[in-house]
């Protein structure tokens, strides 16, 4: 026993520079492993086609050519491309318990992860904005978010993204990992990364807090204020009917911004606050942090915009009648 204990301590303190990192599917579930892959393929399923819907819609639609939809078409590419970035190394490890995975490859599926997260986090913001141009200031709408400008904030939010991420990744390229790189999931997640990491990671975790702040830490506030002038002004309004209606235009843009920054702060809350939590709940927390907004989004704005709704049913009996 002792002799093994040893040759563990002599592998542990071993370290590389291009490490092999190995994933993790659902704790104490591998003998399972391509059953649990059905549920994950049937929301990917909905994942894929429900934004590419939405996508499609809006591009073929004329009458949904405005501001508002432009910037939903903007989540559903941020949704697909977070659903594509993991899918491959989640069915692979489920399927063929392909577990292994290379730190440029790691820092590949991270580069894409985490940039569709900024962005997705920045539509957001530019979706409340949004709202607050139509209900606060809706005989200016026009002129503030005319087509030119929604591509210069696509734009920003692109290079924002770039220019956060690259540096942070980067510098895992300066590390030394131990042999033993187990991830706590399916995918590689930059938090996750840099605690395998044998040498100094304090340069890392502050880039990561920085990007953290810049990111979620700027763009909650914002989103926030955009809703407290919003109720001020719908507040304003005498008729309840008309307050309803107005609310009522908020309704997936809430929900939409529920689905994303729930499940992100509870991952990285279980991260920085509960290691003696179960891996079970690492990995569930990590799985619905992915899945649940490409998910729900198509979804939430199917339903509650009528507009969408329309659009889709157009499309649909357009395609039986050519039939």
């Amino acid at each position: 026993m002792l002799q093994i204990q040893k040759k563990m301590e002599i592998l542990s303190n071993l370290t590389s520079k291009f490490p092999t990192f190995l994933l993790t599917g659902i704790p104490g579930l591998e003998s399972v492993h391509v059953w649990i892959s059905i549920p994950f393929c049937c929301l990917y399923a909905i994942a894929l086609s429900g934004n590419s819907m939405i996508l499609f819609v809006i591009i073929t639609q004329q009458s949904l050519h405005e501001p508002m939809y432009y910037f939903l078409s903007m989540l559903s590419a941020a949704d697909l491309g977070l659903t594509v970035s993991t899918m491959s190394t989640t069915l692979g490890m489920l399927w063929f318990d392909a577990v292994e995975i290379s730190l440029n490859a790691c820092i590949i599926q991270m580069f894409f992860l985490h940039g569709f997260t900024f962005i997705e986090s920045g539509v957001l913001v530019a979706m409340a904005f949004d709202r607050y141009v139509a209900i606060c200031d809706p005989l200016r709408y026009a002129t503030i978010l005319t087509n030119s400008r929604v591509i210069q904030m696509g734009l920003l939010m692109i290079i924002r993204t770039v220019v956060l991420i690259v540096p942070v990744l980067l510098l895992l390229k300066s590390l030394n990992f131990c042999k033993a790189n187990v991830l706590s999931h399916s995918y590689c997640y930059h938090p996750d990364v840099i605690k395998l990491a044998c040498s100094d990671t304090r340069v890392n975790s502050i880039c990561g807090l920085i990007d953290l702040i810049l990111t979620t830490g700027v763009d909650t506030p914002c989103i926030v204020l955009s809703y407290i002038l919003i109720i001020y002004s719908v507040l304003s309004i005498a008729s309840p009917e008309e307050r309803h209606k107005v609310f009522n235009t908020c309704v997936s843009h809430i929900g939409a911004v529920a689905v994303f920054y729930i499940p992100m702060m509870s991952l990285s809350l279980v991260h920085r606050y509960g290691p003696s939590a179960p891996k079970v709940v690492h990995s569930m927390m990590a799985n619905i942090y992915l899945l649940l907004p490409p998910v729900l989004n198509p979804i939430i704005y199917s339903v509650k915009t009528k507009q969408i709704r329309k659009a889709i049913y157009a499309v649909f009996s357009l395609q039986n009648k050519q039939r």
